[in-house]
């Protein structure tokens, strides 16, 4: 307690020792792995199918990448077994916010950097920018989130390609380059 008479201070956020991987633990011997209990056999799709307001349609006509960026997503968390463990809403926030970032970026590459001040007429940073970075700020984020869940919760690799590495590929195929 402070002299103030306010409780202040303590343990900050994210301070301390990283815990380990799962499969870390495993390898060091310092876990035995865990025995699963028989879990029943679901028929259906590899991937649950994502809500609708992932596959409307933009104002100017065009289809977000969104259900695309969802479904690789998915995959990747399947293969990892993992897929049981991460909350589908937060696969879908990331999915919508990657795509609303390659929107802004689509946006910024058609229109600059600049747009007019909408009273005085003058020179200003195009708000797009400034929403780029906001839904890139959401979408690493959720993507460390999700991680976070992979490296806890698999015991295979979880390194390698990942759908986040791919989002620079995603923005320049959505350009048509």
């Amino acid at each position: 307690m402070a002299k103030d008479g306010t409780n202040r201070g303590g343990a900050r956020v994210g301070a301390g020792r990283k815990p380990k991987a799962l499969k870390d633990k495993v390898l060091e011997g310092k876990m035995a792995v865990p025995k699963l209990p028989d879990a029943p056999v679901f028929q259906g799709a590899d991937v649950p199918p994502p809500r609708e307001f992932m596959k409307r349609r933009q104002k100017d006509g065009r289809d977000t990448c969104a259900e695309e960026i969802y479904n690789t997503t998915w995959r990747w968390l399947a293969e990892r077994g993992c897929d049981k463990v991460v909350n589908p809403q937060l696969v879908e926030q990331y999915a919508m916010s990657v795509s609303r970032w390659i929107q802004c970026e689509e946006a910024i590459s058609e229109y600059g950097f600049l747009a007019k001040h909408p009273t005085t007429g003058a020179a200003i940073a195009s708000p797009y920018v400034s929403m780029s970075q906001a839904f890139m700020k959401q979408t690493n984020q959720a993507w460390m989130q999700i991680f976070q869940v992979v490296k806890e919760n698999s015991l295979s690799d979880y390194g390698g390609v990942t759908p986040q590495d791919d989002a620079m590929e995603r923005l320049l195929r959505a350009r048509g380059v």
